[in-house]
């Protein structure tokens, strides 16, 4: 996936629409927009950071998982199989990104009113007491779709692709501009590319 900084003005649609695609609890934000201000004042102005499982090539949560609940999938996505986790949350002090939920409870946006049916019917598909986490939208691009947040993003900041082909938007964006990986000194080879704001 390419992220294009300059692009992306922070309407957390690629969040609204993660939320919705997979039911997640409260609190769970498997893609979240981060907020910082560069500048001084009277030079200032805001960047927004969308940030995600980075879906690393040396992921140090597979690694670090001692029942391979956390495991490589087809295209170099990296999942987890909840009937597999036992919520040990070695995956979770792993990750460099904190990319990673663990679903303790199932707990509504309502409080003590109860489980919307909304509510009820989504947390149906999700186990408690696992780790939870953000997988590309697997299921939808095995059907030929892009990810939700790619689709919602209403600025068209966020691109999904092969990096493999280089002849892929992806790739060639990524050439074009410059695309970065968050922190690659941690060595796990993001396949996440930022492109930059400017």
């Amino acid at each position: 996936m390419v992220i294009d900084l300059k692009r992306c003005v922070g309407c957390y649609g690629c969040q609204t629409s993660c939320k919705a695609e997979h039911g997640t609890p409260p609190g769970v934000l498997f893609a979240r927009v981060l907020k910082r201000e560069l500048g001084t004042f009277p030079n200032t102005r805001m960047v927004f950071l969308p940030v995600l499982c980075s879906h690393c090539d040396d992921a140090p949560c597979v690694d670090v998982c001692p029942t391979g609940a956390s495991h490589y999938r087809e295209a170099g996505i990296v999942d987890i199989d909840k009937d597999t986790c036992v919520g040990c949350r070695a995956c979770m002090q792993a990750c460099p990104y904190a990319a990673r939920y663990y679903n303790d409870e199932q707990r509504g946006y309502y409080g003590g009113q109860g489980l919307t049916p909304y509510e009820e019917a989504r947390y149906a598909e999700q186990n408690c007491d696992v780790v939870m986490k953000c997988n590309f939208c697997i299921d939808r691009v095995n059907e030929g779709l892009e990810p939700a947040c790619v689709v919602n993003c209403a600025a068209r900041a966020r691109t999904f692709g092969d990096l493999e082909d280089p002849t892929s938007v992806v790739s060639r964006l990524i050439r074009q501009r410059g695309g970065q990986q968050l922190q690659p000194e941690a060595g796990t080879n993001p396949s996440v590319y930022y492109l930059p704001p400017e």
